[in-house]
């Protein structure tokens, strides 16, 4: 895939993650990366300081590195900053990374070589994938210690995975084919500042939670009709009095999916129930005011993805130390794609309480089950729920506010965007389960009103389903069916079949 440095698409981005890994920068790039080049070039050998050109870095900038050593300090750099722990990044979320890091140094301000850029793209073509352990940025300054792993790949240093083998990368390296990069001026500082692995995860984040978010219109859809719940709320009229564009999407696909539905028809008159709990009656003002978040989310990550984010900068003044590394915008959107997770999994949970609750649920069997006592159905399905969901409100709570000082007080003020994007794939995670067992109840509610049916797409929904887990007549062990329908969530195959139409 060709990415075009400050014009890079989401769609393109999430193309890359979900498995076509091979990126190459537009050919176009190169002259403005060689112009910056040319001056770090010059400004390293040249008398005067430039920072990370022949200076220290943090509070050693004011030592002044001889011209005959800064090979020697950009490798230094680069092992001394390899302190990350925790377990790997996945190899998707780490070839994102890397095409991140692509569109930064493309941009022409970084000072690198292209053989750099070069570098970073044999990496992809050949499937060579650095070792990234997920903890130890605090997403200032750059994320420091997770692009310093994947630098070290790029050198020869430290580990990567190659044809699903964990390995050294001089190893890797060599059985691909390629030489490990010697850094010229200032690459090893350009590589690692910047904000490209806080990025990719906030971006994961939010690929995984726009597929939940599809999803769980298509489980409330469901549960509406496996309660028979009224669609009278969704009327055209009442979203665009209040005029939030996500409130307003949200109901249109909720009409749209439920349109057809003999179980909505069937109680329109006579029904003696005034008004439905707000989970059912409420989803597009709660999910649609997600969806906006998400929306101006991806706003700010699209623009990240094709920012320059290191230091210092090669400008028209020269080169000139900022604060572009600072992941704040990174950090607040992944505070706000936690948020709307939480809350979708939260009115989620609620409708999953509703129907295994004969007192609310319009006359289902307690715990959707044909012969409760004997059987207990859905009851502990529904506590897993209610787990997940308190989870994923503890883990919505900001990271951005969480600044603590590091390096000697140099860097006195920090995002935390690195692990405030990362707790998103455990989020998503959660959201997904609870999802699918709302699935499983509502298919199992709609089952019950037989022989009214609901709408052709939530059919084929239902349909989709049972393909991985049949209708619960009697108990048996479900952690295996939770499972297959949270996969039916996460991959997209529920909200396919359903049919739904709803765009980031």
């Amino acid at each position: 895939m060709k990415l075009t440095p400050g014009a890079t698409t989401l769609e393109q981005l999430e193309t890359l993650w979900r498995g076509d890994g091979i990126a190459v920068l537009d050919p176009a790039a190169r002259g403005g990366v060689e112009a910056a080049c040319a001056q770090v070039a010059a400004a390293a050998a040249g008398t005067v300081a430039v920072y990370g050109v022949n200076t220290g870095f943090g509070k050693l900038a004011s030592v002044k590195i001889a011209q005959e050593d800064t090979a020697t300090l950009q490798r230094n750099l680069i092992l001394s900053h390899c302190c990350g722990v925790g377990e790997a990044l996945d190899e998707g979320a780490t070839r994102l990374m890397m095409a991140l890091k692509l569109l930064s140094l493309g941009r022409g301000a970084s000072g690198v070589r292209w053989a750099v850029i070069e570098q970073i793209e044999s990496l992809l073509a050949q499937g060579v994938i650095p070792v990234i352990p997920a903890q130890g940025s605090v997403g200032a300054s750059g994320d420091l210690a997770p692009l310093a792993h994947m630098t070290a790949t790029m050198i020869g240093a430290g580990e990567a995975i190659y044809k699903g083998k964990r390995m050294a990368s001089g190893e890797a390296l060599k059985a691909a084919g390629l030489t490990p990069l010697v850094l010229g001026p200032k690459e090893g500082l350009g590589l690692i500042n910047g904000t490209q692995f806080s990025t990719a995860l906030a971006l994961v984040g939010l690929f995984e939670g726009w597929q939940n978010a599809r999803a769980s219109l298509v489980t409330a859809a469901m549960s509406t009709d496996a309660i028979m719940g009224s669609t009278a709320p969704l009327q055209p009229e009442i979203h665009s009095l209040r005029g939030h564009r996500g409130q307003i999407d949200v109901a249109h696909a909720l009409r749209m999916i439920m349109e057809g539905s003999i179980i909505r028809e069937s109680h329109r008159e006579g029904d003696t129930r005034v008004q439905d709990p707000y989970c059912i009656r409420c989803v597009p003002q709660v999910v649609g005011a997600a969806v906006d978040l998400l929306r101006f989310a991806a706003t700010t990550l699209e623009t990240e993805a094709n920012a320059v984010t290191d230091n210092p900068l090669v400008v028209s003044a020269g080169i000139i130390s900022g604060g572009n590394f600072h992941a704040e915008p990174v950090a607040f959107a992944a505070d706000i794609i936690a948020l709307a997770l939480a809350e979708i999994g939260a009115i989620a949970q609620r409708r999953v309480a509703l129907m295994v609750d004969p007192t609310l649920s319009h006359d289902l069997p307690p715990f959707l089950t044909p012969a409760p006592g004997l059987n207990s159905g859905f009851m502990i399905a529904e506590v897993t729920t209610a787990a997940l969901m308190s989870e994923n409100k503890h883990l919505a709570n900001p990271c951005s506010t969480d600044s603590t000082p590091t390096s000697a007080n140099q860097e006195d003020h920090v995002s935390m965007a690195a692990h405030g994007a990362r707790r998103l794939g455990r989020m998503n995670a959660n959201l997904s389960v609870i999802l699918g067992v709302e699935a499983l109840c509502a298919a199992q509610g709609i089952g019950f009103r037989a022989p009214l049916e609901t709408s052709s797409a939530l059919q084929a929904a239902v349909a989709a389903l049972r393909q991985v887990s049949p209708a619960l007549k009697e108990d048996r062990y479900l952690a295996p069916d939770i499972e297959a329908a949270a996969a039916l969530v996460r991959t997209g195959a529920l909200t396919a079949a359903a049919g739904l139409q709803v765009t980031l």
